[in-house]
């Protein structure tokens, strides 16, 4: 599982940086949206390697 999650923080991380890179000619609302999307996939992918995410997550899910 670890794999999974390393992977969403690399992609999080690519997000990131492509909405905060001025090299690409993206509009405001599209760099907003990478922005938000990399900061969402990053907190999400280190809250999972953290003890005890997976318990809160089947108490969330009802499992």
């Amino acid at each position: 599982m670890g794999f999974w999650y390393m992977l969403l923080l690399f992609i999080g991380i690519c997000l990131f940086f492509a909405g905060i890179l001025p090299k690409r000619g993206f509009p405001l609302v599209v760099k907003i949206g990478l922005l938000v999307g990399g900061a969402l996939c990053i907190g999400f992918s280190l809250f999972m390697f953290s003890p005890g995410s997976a318990e809160i997550m089947a108490d969330l899910l009802g499992l």
